[in-house]
């Protein structure tokens, strides 16, 4: 119990001592000797100490409007508190869902971000260090760790050699992938490592079965 209410156990004793009949046992037509709404209201509430309310006990027990109204408010405060938590438990979902999908997307962004599509369907197979002057460079953003290249129409399945080169020649990465046909499209995933850093030039090479390379301009972001 503490200063201002009393506890649960202490209302069930409060409701025994009243009794079960009061509801019509004990009519009250002229409300002779009622505290009024406010005192019903906090000893419904549990806002009045235990001492204090207990000097209405004997006439609770003795009313029945008192008691019909004791009784209302009591279900009204149940009722609000009812809904108190199932408001604070809506919320708790609401804020656990949000967060949920918070990081579902955070998370998927990282993937996204993660992974680059280096297309060559539409491009033509340059051989050796020749480039097409007509074709942009390919855009490739550095932080990206998964690349999948989907090669020029018409090539094949199987192992291919894979390495980025600066403009000058020198070798950035290097790696071999396996290509697989995938509704008639030769597609070639590979992991690559490139550090972070500015802008920068440089080239795609590609062959197969050590043959001659085919370069594409890239260009690192």
């Amino acid at each position: 119990m503490d200063a201002k209410g009393y506890s649960t156990r202490d209302e069930r004793r409060l409701l025994d001592a009243l009794g079960r009949g009061l509801l019509k046992d004990f009519p009250n037509p002229e409300r002779s000797g009622c505290p009024g709404s406010e005192v019903l209201k906090r000893i419904a509430s549990r806002t009045m100490p235990l001492d204090e309310a207990g000097k209405w006990l004997d006439h609770l027990g003795s009313c029945s409007p008192c008691y019909t109204d004791f009784s209302e408010f009591k279900r009204v405060r149940e009722l609000r508190q009812k809904r108190t938590l199932l408001a604070i438990a809506a919320s708790i979902l609401v804020a656990a869902s949000i967060g949920g999908w918070f990081l579902f997307q955070k998370h998927d962004e990282a993937l996204v971000a993660q992974t680059a599509v280096v297309d060559l369907r539409d491009r033509s197979l340059p051989r050796g260090t020749q480039q097409n002057p007509d074709q942009p460079p390919l855009v490739v953003s550095r932080a990206a760790r998964h690349w999948n290249i989907y090669l020029p129409l018409g090539s094949s399945e199987g192992l291919y050699d894979i390495r980025i080169v600066t403009e000058s020649g020198g070798l950035l990465m290097e790696t071999t992938g396996e290509a697989k046909l995938e509704s008639g499209i030769a597609s070639l995933p590979v992991d690559v490592n490139l550090s972070l850093g500015s802008s920068a030039r440089c080239n795609l090479e590609i062959r197969r079965n050590a043959g001659e390379w085919n370069t594409f301009p890239l260009l690192l972001r």
